[in-house]
């Protein structure tokens, strides 16, 4: 039977064989693979953004890697689709965003402000003093905080600090166009960021360990160590600015 065989083999027979009734097999037997890639993403809390409306946008993505997938490749159709799912994900959460653009400019300018008031006053500034040099109130500035935890606004393996709404979900580059030098840079970038988490504050980088690594959430972080979920989010809103910032000079200066 058919529900029997592996998703590879039902997508083998469907490039032999692209017809309606195997295609529907695919996507029911990609629904686990959906649901996994789904419940990764940070979703922003709005009616657009519900599990079904998700779930639609990831089977655009598959259907696009169904009629992209080349089976002469020696590539694995769960990897492939993986990135398309994803993608499309993305692309929809990206067209639902509400962000205003002005605060999007903000991300890339919280850290050079903590750099300069730093250099200042010789000691790590307050949230107020932060918010002060922002011009907004601190409210403000820890909604703000918590919004790059939230949104994921700032993946440490994403591009650079944009002013547009890709910046909002880091992005996974297709299979397709992998080189040979990929993984090694993916190698690398991942030991330069824990290189910097390392430096980190004990706490701080206590904090980042059980988040990413442990996936651990912010009520246990906050549970833990004793502090609100609220700070916990702002903690790790304001330490991911910092370490795309260092990681981004530390580009830049290698590059020139």
């Amino acid at each position: 039977m058919m529900e029997d065989k592996s998703l590879q083999e039902l997508v083998d027979l469907y490039c032999a064989s692209p017809v309606e009734s195997l295609r529907n097999t695919i996507i029911s037997k990609s629904m686990p693979l959906i649901r996994s890639i789904i419940g990764k993403i940070n979703r922003p809390n709005q009616p657009l953004s519900q599990i079904e409306d998700l779930e639609s946008a990831a089977i655009t993505g598959l259907l696009q890697a169904m009629d992209s997938y080349d089976c002469s490749r020696n590539i694995q159709f769960n990897t492939f689709a993986y990135y398309r799912i994803r993608g499309s994900i993305i692309d929809y959460l990206r067209s639902i965003d509400q962000l205003p653009r002005k605060q999007r400019k903000n991300y890339g300018e919280i850290q050079q402000v903590i750099d300069r008031k730093y250099q200042e006053l010789g000691r790590e500034p307050s949230s107020e003093e932060i918010s002060e040099e922002l011009g907004m109130t601190v409210q403000d500035y820890h909604k703000l905080l918590s919004n790059v935890q939230q949104r994921n606004v700032l993946s440490l393996d994403s591009p650079a600090y944009e002013d547009n709404a890709s910046s909002h979900y880091d992005t996974q580059e297709d299979p397709n166009s992998e080189t040979p030098d990929t993984n090694l840079e993916k190698k690398e970038r991942t030991a330069a960021i824990m290189k910097k988490i390392g430096e980190l504050k004990e706490r701080d980088r206590l904090i980042l360990m059980l988040y990413f690594y442990e996936d651990m959430t912010m009520s246990e972080i906050a549970l833990l160590l004793e502090l609100t979920e609220a700070r916990i989010s702002q903690i790790v809103g304001k330490l991911l600015i910092k370490l795309r910032h260092d990681l981004t000079n530390e580009e830049v200066e290698y590059a020139s």
